[in-house]
């Protein structure tokens, strides 16, 4: 079935007596077992499994062309449980512009157990010449946080197969419906279901997918059932009900990306624009490539300093100043101010993601802002 189709079917996993169409919510956290011993109904106890998060499991599974799927209670859990999986002493080549909060838990949780470096990964020569006997993941993010690098998923795949590295990619800016990395070569793919996945703001949670169930990913499950780190069936539930919108949703969100962008490109007061749709982006052939769409989320520089950045965020009206993305909503963020002092970030950078209001209220909004 087409992504469309799965979106819509692959969570009705429940059938009850009562022959619902949208599954119910199944909030309790323990199961009957019959004489045996055994669970009848497939599940033990809702830590371990529930049927809203197997549904919502099993549809990400085959939204993304995987064998297996893991939710968790956000998405810096999946980057937590992944490093975690790893045996301590390990090495990871992680993206120079990466998600500022899966970074600091290599910096400030992982920094005695695990060995990482920050490269460029437009740069595969880079990439080949970080590789230590002990590299066990590289990590990739694709379109990356904030400056929406691309980087070529297909190449780095062959690069950790011929070194039986890992490859795990955050896919949050893209979606499934745009891009399926485990089909160009990734061992794993990670969503923030926070983002695109929930699709209006209100679910916190994550995603794993794994192309197969190899040992990594069985200390991914354990990590998962035994540590407890999981979403509410009712998160679940809305999860799924929002799943069956996204294709919908996200070809609202490109087509007022491009044209957003575009009016960017052509404001006298902004210095560049960082959106891979743009054919003057440096990875734009390497994006349509692996990319069905190039989705709605961009990132400006502002001409001038600080204040004058901060002048512009300040008097938006139909954007909400505020962090996150992905929601029906346009939503703008200084992000220098978030990531704090160590940013590498640009002072006069801000991130927008484009909403699905209509095209001309967001425009409008931002010359008012710019002007």
């Amino acid at each position: 079935m087409k992504p469309e189709t799965l979106a819509i079917h692959a969570s009705n996993l429940i059938k009850n007596a009562t022959g619902d169409v949208t599954p119910p919510i199944n909030l309790s956290t323990t199961f009957f077992r019959d004489e045996d011993g055994g669970y009848p109904g497939g599940h033990m106890y809702s830590r371990v499994s529930n049927p809203n998060r197997s549904a919502l499991e099993n549809t990400l599974a085959k939204l993304e062309y995987g064998e297996d799927a893991a939710a968790f209670a956000s998405g810096n859990n999946c980057g937590m449980s992944l490093f975690q999986a790893l045996k301590p002493g390990s090495h990871i080549i992680a993206p120079d512009d990466m998600y500022w909060g899966i970074k600091k838990q290599l910096l400030t949780i992982f920094n005695d157990t695990l060995k990482f470096d920050f490269v460029d990964q437009t740069d595969l020569d880079l990439i080949n010449s970080s590789i230590k006997p002990n590299t066990k993941l590289i990590w990739i993010e694709t379109p990356s946080n904030p400056l929406l690098k691309v980087t070529d998923i297909e190449e780095i795949g062959k690069i950790a197969k011929a070194n039986n590295i890992t490859l795990a990619c955050d896919s949050t800016f893209a979606s499934p419906i745009l891009q399926n990395p485990i089909l160009l070569g990734a061992d794993i793919v990670m969503h923030s279901s926070t983002k695109y996945l929930g699709g209006h703001s209100d679910i916190l949670g994550g995603i794993l997918v794994t192309a197969k169930k190899d040992e990594l990913w069985e200390r991914i499950k354990n990590i998962q059932q035994t540590g407890g780190a999981v979403p509410s069936p009712f998160d679940c539930f809305l999860l799924c009900r929002s799943i069956k919108t996204l294709a919908y949703r996200m070809k609202g969100h490109c087509e007022n990306g491009k044209l957003v962008a575009q009016y960017l490109v052509n404001h006298p007061k902004v210095e560049a624009v960082f959106f891979p749709g743009l054919e003057t982006h440096p990875q734009h052939e390497i994006a349509k490539k692996q990319m069905k769409d190039f989705g709605g989320m961009m990132s400006f520089l502002v001409k001038g300093n600080v204040e004058e950045t901060n002048k512009v965020v300040n008097k938006v009206k139909l954007f909400a100043q505020a962090t996150s993305l992905g929601g029906v909503e346009s939503l703008i963020e200084h992000r220098y101010s978030i990531e704090g002092p160590d940013s590498k970030t640009p002072k006069n950078l801000l991130r927008i993601s484009v909403g699905l209001e209509h095209v001309d209220d967001i425009i409008a909004d931002l010359e008012q802002a710019l002007g």
